[in-house]
């Protein structure tokens, strides 16, 4: 059966699911925000991120087989309502005074079981919208999205915060939900995809392991998932170092943060613009692997013996410039290496194989800032203090230069294994 390509498609879908992905990113920075000024607990508002990525770690298999079966159009709109709803029940709580940290909790839950179903949804129905020859192309702009949420989304949430509260944020949500909603029902045709008939017949744990059983048999997807895992787990500590580690030295606080995660969106963005303009690669399997050897090693060593916030925000730059290039080509090999019929399972046990690191790393990284870096550091003096500085903050700037040592390692170990596969563009 042949396909029917749209990129009006394409871009209504990708236009109104980003302004949808940028309400919903206020809500959570915006209950961030909440949280955090109710009980002044870093943990408990951390938790509001760890409730979001457990179905992503628990669920994403099932949700994948469950994707290939279902209409992706019907799904996606299932999943947005139910989660507009979860944003719908938090706003009824803080009007009525009565919104807690354990009904946070369980409606973050639900809204990431909801993104755990829609996401392998959304990335079969750009395969099945898009042309083969597009496919970069529509990464780079997905890309551009999303790096433009991550500069917005910050700087609108704070601001509509200060204006009118909580439950303004969660307004402007439910507007963008309603204009993705319609769009998506009205104006946007996602086309079918032809199952074979044996699938019907299969359980739902059948549907799952034949996901699992694919990767097993291309070693070339596996190795590269689990390359990302290692890289998501030194991202995600950093993500959790980073904070402390720019509040609390001299030249920090936060101004400074404002002004390095501003950067890192900028950089994302630029990259982003960079990925859709660039010719295919000869190589895209070196591009993935060298982007990441960059990313991960020049940023956090330069953070770990720089102090200044000139210097952080270059190395934000130069860490955060390289990701969307590197994703872009990753989603072109995924893309014309898995079948479409079975992308959806494929690409959930992909959810829980490269991102289970994330809550992970996120853990270790502020565990061992708090509890054994920072203590360690505290009266350090001679080199150490002439290397990472003394007092508060000389942990973190440790720490950073330790994830630095093991983004190299992760990177140079599994750029080995990378070399004896070759991908050839179909």
């Amino acid at each position: 059966m042949k396909r029917e390509y749209s990129w009006k498609s394409f871009l209504i879908l990708w236009a109104t699911q980003s302004l949808s992905q940028l309400g919903s990113a206020m809500t959570g920075f915006g209950l961030a925000l909440w949280l955090y000024e109710k009980t002044g607990s870093a943990l408990r508002t951390a938790l509001l991120s760890v409730c979001s990525y457990a179905p992503y770690v628990l669920m994403s298999i099932f949700a994948g087989a469950l994707s290939d079966r279902w209409d992706k159009k019907k799904t996606m709109l299932a999943c947005d309502t139910l989660a507009a709803c979860c944003s719908g029940a938090i706003l009824l709580l803080l009007r009525a005074g009565a919104l807690r940290p354990a009904h946070m909790y369980a409606l973050n839950a639900v809204s990431g079981l909801m993104n755990t179903v829609q996401q392998p949804v959304g990335d079969v129905a750009m395969t099945l919208i898009v042309p083969r020859q597009g496919y970069q192309r529509a990464s780079g702009l997905r890309s551009l999205s999303a790096s433009l949420n991550t500069i917005l989304h910050p700087v609108l949430a704070t601001a509509l915060y200060a204006l009118a509260g909580m439950e303004g944020v969660i307004a402007v949500d439910l507007a963008t939900f309603a204009a993705a909603f319609a769009a998506l029902a009205l104006f946007v045709s996602i086309p079918p995809v032809r199952r074979p008939a044996s699938d019907e017949k299969l359980s739902l744990g059948r549907s799952a392991r034949e996901g699992l059983a694919y990767l097993r048999k291309n070693g070339l997807i596996l190795t590269l998932i689990l390359f990302l895992a290692g890289v998501n787990f030194v991202a995600s500590a950093f993500d959790a170092v980073l904070p402390p580690y720019v509040l609390s030295r001299p030249n920090g606080g936060r101004a400074a943060l404002g002004a390095v995660t501003s950067c890192a969106g900028a950089a994302t963005l630029a990259g982003s613009l960079l990925a859709a303009a660039l010719p295919p690669p000869r190589d895209r399997i070196r591009v993935i692997y060298g982007a990441m050897l960059l990313s991960l090693s020049v940023e956090n060593f330069m953070l770990a013996f720089l102090r200044t916030p000139g210097w952080w925000c270059l190395a934000q730059v130069i860490g955060w410039l390289p990701v969307p290039v590197m994703n872009a080509n990753l989603d072109v090999i995924l893309r014309t290496t898995i079948p479409p019929e079975i992308q959806g399972r494929v690409y959930a046990c992909r959810n829980t194989l490269q991102f289970f690191t994330i809550p992970i790393g996120t853990f270790l990284g502020g565990l061992l800032v708090d509890r054994v870096w920072e203590p360690a550091m505290a009266d350090a003096g001679g080199l150490w203090a002439r290397l990472f500085g003394a007092g508060q903050g000389a942990g973190a700037a440790l720490m950073m230069f330790l994830l630095g040592v093991l983004g190299v390692a992760v990177c140079l170990g599994f750029g080995r294994a990378l070399k004896k596969y070759e991908y050839k563009e179909q």
